[in-house]
């Protein structure tokens, strides 16, 4: 679905976050990768960002005239149906473990090209909705502190509505 030129557009934008990894926009400790160690997290490349790929998708679906099919309620759908797509690889399987370690390298590749599309999709949704995705998920980590307070959700996969203050 999308082209990339293998250039890093990063505009040097990066959130104190980005450049060490340890803490959030919102002041928020966020974990940090120890290599090699039992509890290593996963963290995703710095290039490209969100930015990034919103221009690049943009340049593609500008240089094939798409637009005048990309309207909201049309990337919705679509994303809709890449969503299926990536539940159909999960169809079957049962429980799967984090990492992925019973799949083939072409399941993953599959799954990241399905995720990929669905992510696209996301981008694009949000930029034509005019929603700035980065700072809307900033200002909702917040919300969802407010909702689920670690002291009181600890281990709990309750919603928040049904634990008692």
């Amino acid at each position: 679905m999308m082209a990339t030129n293998g250039k890093g557009l990063n505009d040097g934008g990066e959130s104190h976050a980005a450049r060490n990894g340890t803490t959030a926009a919102d002041g928020s400790k966020l974990p940090t990768k120890e290599a090699g160690g039992p509890s290593e997290h996963f963290t995703f490349s710095r290039e490209p960002t969100v930015e990034d790929i919103r221009r690049m998708q943009a340049e593609f679906t500008d240089e094939r005239d798409w637009n005048q099919f990309h309207q909201p309620r049309n990337l919705l759908l679509a994303m809709v149906g890449e969503v299926g797509e990536v539940s159909e690889l999960f169809q079957w399987k049962g429980e799967v473990t984090e990492g992925l370690p019973d799949w083939s390298e072409a399941e993953r590749e599959q799954l990241a090209h399905e995720l990929s599309d669905v992510f696209i999709y996301l981008v694009e949704l949000a930029e034509k909705c005019r929603v700035d995705l980065p700072q809307a998920v900033l200002r909702k980590m917040v919300v969802n502190r407010l909702k689920y307070p670690a002291s009181k959700v600890h281990g709990s996969a309750k919603k928040y509505t049904e634990y008692q203050d």
